[in-house]
């Protein structure tokens, strides 16, 4: 560690299940072996709150709206704690924690994580990149995305997530893998293409099966399906199945069930999901959206294949499918990348360089305006 250990809050309105919520928590550990004392902000009844408790760290609980009553939590937990750094990673607290900076209420480092491609307004996004100290883009493509919206340049910086590769490594519980092949049902000799994602653009490769002559199954886990995607569901040819499964709090039971994993998202900042199917040696294709090029190399790591196009993800998934020895490759250099690269010792170091920048050009005294960038 650089200097000596900081108070760190992590705040977030959301908290639960999602590759969002593992990144934080994954990234607060670390800091927490670092040295740093490390506080979790969010919802009492989330995810995030119970694994943090779990794991021995503080969590302050927090109502997220109305504005005034999150704002006068904030303000009371920040001088109470002794807080060095807050971080934000969600829409509802930036802003909340903006209005605090403008009412000079916010003395304290000010850091915003940005965690998917951003669809924020450029009029509200210029505001907070000109009020928040530092703030973090998980990708070069996010990073990207937030100048394009006019996001001021001097006060971004890029830290990838990474992934705790104890947990991925972890034996894996024989409950767990069994409610996972329940779930699942008998594939019948088919290969798994297992989908871990929230609703994004599961229906692209819906479409694409009917090109697709092997037969498979497709596990969608945590996708709750929408009457498009149960209708495309109904009306594959039957040599396909698709299972909707519940997001639970350990998804990774699939990928060890998987013959490769698919992510067609075109929002991922950079995807905690590719992640651990990459370092568990999975073979990924990917849409060429987002931050699924900052991980995925095409043709080396993986694959990636044009959004909203069908007729590219049958071929993409009868590459993979048909040819074991390009699948292989690819899955083992895509498993050493991640291993290598995108470790959350090195998301850490990165983070905490970060929060110290953000130190040491934090306001003194009422904030009448928003200042241009230094």
């Amino acid at each position: 560690m650089t200097g000596g250990p900081l108070t760190i809050l992590q705040v977030t309105h959301q908290g639960g299940p999602a590759g969002s919520t593992q990144s934080i928590f994954n990234l607060s550990q670390y800091l927490n072996r670092r040295g740093h004392r490390v506080l979790l902000g969010c919802r009492g009844d989330v995810l995030l709150a119970r694994l943090a408790r779990e794991a021995g760290l503080p969590v302050i609980p927090l109502v997220f709206t109305p504005r005034r009553e999150l704002t006068r939590a904030l303000g009371a937990a920040l001088a109470r704690e002794g807080v060095d750094v807050i971080n934000s990673h969600a829409t509802l607290d930036r802003r909340a924690l903006t209005w605090l900076r403008w009412r000079g209420r916010l003395s304290q480092a000010f850091v915003v994580t940005r965690r998917t491609m951003p669809r924020t307004s450029p009029l509200e996004l210029l505001p907070v990149g000109l009020t928040a100290d530092r703030t973090i883009a998980v990708s070069e493509a996010v990073a990207r995305a937030l100048r394009r919206r006019l996001h001021p340049g001097a006060r971004l910086r890029v830290v990838p997530n990474g992934i705790a590769l104890e947990r991925v490594d972890a034996p894996l519980p024989p409950a767990e893998l069994a409610a996972a092949r329940t779930a699942l049902g008998d594939p019948g000799g088919r290969p798994v293409v297992a989908i871990v994602s929230r609703l994004k653009d599961q229906h692209v490769v819906l479409q694409a099966l009917s090109r697709l002559q092997r037969g498979v199954v497709v596990a969608c886990v945590g996708t709750e399906p929408d009457d498009r995607l149960q209708a495309l569901a109904r009306a594959l040819p039957a040599r396909h199945r698709v299972v909707f499964v519940p997001l639970g709090e350990r998804a990774l039971a699939f990928y060890h069930l998987a013959t490769l994993a698919a992510l067609p998202s075109r929002m991922e900042g950079l995807s905690q999901s590719l992640l651990e199917a990459m370092a568990l040696g999975l073979p990924v294709v990917a849409s060429d959206a987002g931050g699924n090029s900052d991980l995925v190399r095409s043709g080396e790591t993986g694959l990636l294949v044009p959004p909203l196009d069908p007729a590219a993800w049958a071929e993409a998934l009868e590459r993979l499918l048909g040819d074991g020895g390009q699948a292989r490759r690819l899955a083992q250099a895509g498993r050493a990348l991640v291993r290598r690269e995108f470790t959350l010792e090195r998301t850490a170091e990165r983070t905490e360089a970060v929060y110290r920048e953000a130190l040491a050009r934090r306001p003194s005294g009422r904030l009448l305006a928003v200042a241009a960038p230094r």
